[in-house]
């Protein structure tokens, strides 16, 4: 309980701070935002949609549903003064006549709470009941809120995204994106809604699921992978890693995963894992290689493997 009335109190918090905000400044297309949407599953929160150059409503277009959305575009109003510059990435990309130009909408994450809604709930029942609490206590968190979090993103915002603008709204046209532990609520989205999103990009996915080297938490995803990976034949997966800071944890568990989804038929065009020696878990090595996870999602002449 106490865990409980700490983690609404935060949230509390988090809707006063939301209210003076900034809107990112964007060098290409344009942000409209869903200022502290409501849910039924998890705590208000902005959502800030993009719209590509030359956004036309007669026109329906793809869409990616990125996680912390606060990082995405404007390195100015960010917490750290990082950003992917998904906004110059695509806008470049669209530009170059490289990939389709979608609507891509970023899901502010939940401060504190972030954990708990992005490390895959029904993963972590693979492990004994005390190592299942222990990435929650190392940060005093309360249950795991993965998927309710999905629950809010299928129910409730995705219908909303639909409805408010041109989107092309089946599977193949409906893709995720995320770093570190939002690479992984990516995959666990797609593995658990795979009649809703067709594709799914990871990057620096955060297979320790702590701040430290171990095995039991990759060994509870791999299992619950190797049962619920979705139809490789309807479906699309990007992943990558460093080697620098955090990432320095990945490359063992990700070559293992790269084993097990290729086994799974992930294979040719349905399927990339890339590795970038000498990059480290920051926003900004993530927008120095933005391009290549947009151009597997969307691209008009897909990238080699």
């Amino acid at each position: 309980m106490r865990h409980w009335l700490t983690g609404c109190l935060l949230q509390l918090l988090t809707l006063s701070v939301m209210a003076a905000d900034a809107l990112p400044s964007v060098v290409s297309g344009q942000i409209e935002r869903l200022s502290a949407f409501s849910s039924r599953y998890v705590g208000a929160r902005h959502i800030d949609v993009w719209l590509p150059p030359g956004y036309d409503r007669q026109h329906r277009y793809p869409v990616i549903y990125m996680h912390d959305g606060q990082a995405l575009f404007d390195p100015a109003v960010s917490w750290n003064k990082q950003a992917w510059q998904v906004d110059r990435v695509a806008g470049q990309l669209i530009q170059d006549a490289q990939i389709e130009a979608p609507i891509i909408v970023g899901i502010w994450n939940a401060g504190i709470l972030r954990p708990a809604e992005y490390l895959p709930e029904k993963a972590m029942q693979f492990l004994n009941p005390d190592t299942r609490q222990a990435p929650m206590n190392s940060r005093d968190l309360p249950e795991l809120m993965a998927d309710r979090y999905l629950k809010f993103l299928t129910e409730e915002l995705k219908p909303e995204i639909d409805r408010r603008y041109p989107t092309r709204s089946d599977a193949a046209h409906t893709m995720l994106m995320g770093s570190s532990m939002g690479g992984l609520i990516s995959l666990y989205a797609m593995s658990e809604y795979p009649q809703v999103f067709g594709a799914a990009a990871c990057l620096s996915t955060h297979w320790t699921g702590i701040f430290e080297q171990n095995a039991s938490v990759p060994l509870a995803l791999f299992q619950y992978w190797s049962v619920h990976l979705p139809d490789a034949a309807q479906h699309r997966l990007y992943m990558d890693y460093g080697t620098e800071t955090l990432d320095a944890l990945y490359p063992v568990h990700q070559q293992f995963f790269d084993v097990l989804v290729r086994e799974k038929g992930y294979t040719g065009e349905r399927y990339m894992s890339r590795a970038f020696p000498g990059a480290a878990h920051t926003e900004t090595d993530w927008s120095l290689r933005l391009s290549l996870p947009l151009r597997f999602l969307l691209g008009k002449s897909a990238p080699a493997p």
